[in-house]
């Protein structure tokens, strides 16, 4: 006589975690076309996700901004969780005319170093590191990753940029790292990507010099991967697209091997926030009224840009 065999049902407290879990992927996945600061498209017919900063005020990383990339990167994990392939690029740009991002919220950081308050300025880079450690590692998924600059990035602007597999600039960006013009120096990724691309020395000549570089100079350098003509950058991302569509896989091997050979991990990124808080309240009165002055340029950038549209 055969006897049937029935699969065992889950025991109820793990059927309630998984549909826990299952309700909250559904979510991520809703909120990620639902965001403030962040405007996404899912394009189908390349399997490209389009994503455009658009930061209230400065176009900074001021702290909302920070929670919906945090959530745009959840969101683009759980909407591709059961497709990954789906997924063949995630791009990144902004809506700020002139500026992919100015970096971090320097306005916060005067508060938070007249303070004190070592512990807010670590959260706060300790968010920014783990936003870019996500991008690093193309969130888990079988992507390749495009940074696309129509304006200039400074700062934890550049960062970011660094954390693509791809940069396509347009001609007229400027990038470059102004912390040392008020005593500071980029503590969010800064050191770790620069020396793993174009070694120590550069990158500590980059950062220390408060020098701007030109989209040219940064192919030069091995930096920015391609240039398109001012209002042109995201055609040059499709035609990147277009041009690279066989060869996708084989492209997204050769990052992912890069990743191997240098790793990042985030005990390292986490270490040099620490040594940039510390450096941080370090700061003498006059470095604090430089960056005073740099927050009212950015400002007057941010007015004048609103006055123009």
């Amino acid at each position: 006589m055969k006897t049937l065999a029935f699969a065992a049902s889950p025991p109820p407290e793990q059927a309630f975690e998984q549909k826990q879990f299952e309700l909250k992927r559904d979510n991520d996945a809703k909120q990620l076309f639902d965001l403030e600061q962040l405007e996404v498209s899912w394009d189908e017919t390349t399997g490209a996700l389009w994503t455009f900063m658009r930061p209230r005020g400065r176009p900074s990383y001021n702290l909302g901004l920070l929670d919906d990339m945090h959530a745009g990167q959840r969101g683009v994990t759980a909407m591709f969780a059961d497709r990954p392939n789906d997924l063949r690029y995630l791009i990144v740009g902004s809506r700020t005319p002139g500026v992919f991002n100015l970096g971090g919220d320097l306005d916060y950081f005067l508060a938070k170093i007249r303070e004190r308050n070592r512990h807010a300025l670590i959260a706060y880079g300790e968010s920014c590191v783990r936003v870019l450690h996500k991008n690093i590692n193309t969130l888990g998924l079988p992507m390749i990753t495009i940074g696309l600059a129509q304006g200039d990035a400074f700062g934890g602007g550049f960062e970011t940029l660094l954390s693509f597999n791809v940069i396509i600039a347009e001609r007229n960006a400027k990038f470059g790292f102004p912390e040392s013009l008020f005593g500071l120096f980029p503590g969010m990724g800064a050191y770790t990507l620069l020396s793993r691309r174009i070694g120590a020395a550069f990158a500590e000549e980059m950062m220390l010099s408060g020098r701007t570089y030109t989209a040219e100079e940064m192919v030069d350098a091995g930096l920015v991967h391609i240039v398109a003509e001012p209002g042109q950058g995201i055609e040059a991302v499709r035609e990147y697209m277009e041009k690279h569509k066989r060869r996708h896989a084989g492209a997204r091997g050769v990052y992912r091997a890069g990743r191997e050979v240098n790793p990042v991990t985030l005990g390292e990124l986490d270490r040099i926030v620490a040594i940039w808080a510390d450096s941080c309240l370090e700061l003498t009165e006059r470095d604090l009224k430089m960056m005073q002055r740099l927050v009212n340029a950015q400002d007057k950038l941010q007015s004048t840009m609103q006055a123009a549209e």
